[in-house]
């Protein structure tokens, strides 16, 4: 089984995920996506480019091609790489062939996923942890983005094989924990 978080940065993604660590002992763990990339020199976030986002798109692209028997959780999933990347396509900081790119990695690895979660804004406050961005705009308008998606306001090109597997995490950690431990049960 593949699950994904996705969401704007400061929604909880961490947190949920370090409860399924200690909740889930038979589950494999990616913890990071962009600040790996962020370690390798690449600037991330806000900042990001074309490099930028196609070193992203390849581990996301690693990330979702598992062995079938295999149970993981991702802290980011690919539809993360493409909301980021339609982001800073809106900001003139991408090219169109990149967006293109995400958005057929998006419909190839969104079928890969069993379930996406995503963490909603939910008023969490913004923390700054010296990697995450903490740009009111920046996350307010990736939000945005997730809205128009998650309400089929926003074409992606491809085929939606990823839209029904959204799994809307709302409240405390305990009762978002709750919603996945609900989940993951249902499918054993």
């Amino acid at each position: 089984m593949l699950i994904g978080f996705t969401g704007a940065q400061c929604t909880g993604k961490t947190t949920m995920l370090n409860m399924c660590k200690n909740t889930f002992s038979n589950y494999n763990f990616v913890d990071e996506v962009t600040r790996k990339v962020g370690r390798m020199g690449r600037v991330i976030n806000e900042q990001g480019d074309d490099l930028t986002q196609l070193f992203i798109l390849k581990e996301h692209l690693v990330n979702h091609v598992i062995p079938d028997d295999e149970n993981w959780i991702l802290d980011r999933c690919i539809l993360d790489g493409y909301v980021y990347t339609r982001w800073l396509f809106e900001q003139g900081r991408v090219s169109g062939w990149v967006l293109n790119h995400a958005s057929c990695l998006l419909s190839m690895l969104g079928e890969r996923l069993n379930h996406i979660l995503y963490t909603c804004p939910d008023h969490i406050p913004m923390e700054d942890d010296g990697g995450r961005s903490i740009n009111k705009q920046f996350r307010d308008e990736i939000i945005g983005i997730y809205d128009k998606l998650f309400n089929s306001t926003m074409f992606v090109p491809g085929k939606n094989t990823w839209r029904h597997k959204v799994v809307k995490l709302s409240g405390t950690p305990e009762q978002r924990m709750y919603q996945i431990k609900t989940l993951i049960n249902n499918e054993q």
